[in-house]
């Protein structure tokens, strides 16, 4: 998170050094890829809360059937960045293209090996449910899971207007 924070702080100096470049170079974001990473993020969270709320009722197949959907919508939030940075790189656009980008594939860079991180995580919460590791009593490891996928969903929540959507 600080190292997110920083990111942030440093980008809005930035912007505020060169506010015409910043809002020329953001027009050629998808905004509607950001929006539907948005509502992806935020329903996958919705999904992890789901299933936390299920292993605390001993209900094991559904806790473990609401974190596939939470790790599948983080694929999905995956296969649209790496789609984005597919079309950048293919423009040419690279981190020395200039200080947005520089910033836009930095930050987003970032957060989307949190997302492969928060996926990796699930991944070991979800065969631990699904082998009875976790119940009523003990689930702690899924509320700490669920509480790095929420992170990564509060961090995106600050990313997509910051980066994509205020000029």
């Amino acid at each position: 998170m600080l190292a997110f924070g920083v990111l942030f702080v440093a980008y809005a100096f930035a912007r505020a050094d060169d506010v015409e470049l910043f809002n020329q170079s953001q027009l050629t974001l998808s905004r509607t890829s950001g929006l539907i990473n948005t509502l992806v993020l935020i329903t996958s969270s919705y999904f992890v809360v789901r299933g936390v709320s299920a292993i605390k009722q001993g209900l094991s197949d559904k806790c473990a059937h609401w974190l596939i959907g939470a790790f599948l919508l983080g694929g999905v939030f995956v296969g649209i960045k790496i789609a984005e940075f597919s079309a950048k790189f293919a423009a040419d656009i690279t981190m020395s293209t200039n200080n947005f980008y520089m910033f836009y594939l930095s930050l987003t860079f970032f957060h989307f090996m949190h997302v492969l991180m928060g996926m990796v995580i699930l991944t070991f919460i979800i065969l631990k449910v699904r082998r009875g590791g976790y119940g009523p009593q003990d689930y702690v490891g899924v509320e700490t899971g669920a509480s790095f996928w929420h992170m990564v969903d509060f961090l995106w929540i600050i990313l997509f207007p910051l980066v994509y959507i205020i000029r």
